[in-house]
């Protein structure tokens, strides 16, 4: 089963990714991918575990374009 994330969770984690490579990542920042990465699996039913991991393969190792 595919997990569908949010535009919003897709936003907070390409900020936290750019700043994670900038060395420059925020506690705010990491909190704030954090809940809603917690309240999305918990709206949905889905393992926040694999909405994480689902979340920053899309983020950090995107599909090449067809």
């Amino acid at each position: 089963m595919a997990i569908e994330l949010s535009d919003e969770l897709i936003k907070l984690e390409q900020q936290a990714w750019t700043e994670i490579q900038a060395g420059a990542l925020t506690v705010d920042t990491a909190h704030a991918v954090q809940a809603a990465v917690v309240a999305h699996a918990e709206a949905t039913g889905q393992s926040r575990y694999d909405v994480e991991a689902a979340l920053k393969k899309r983020v950090r190792h995107p599909e090449p374009d067809a």
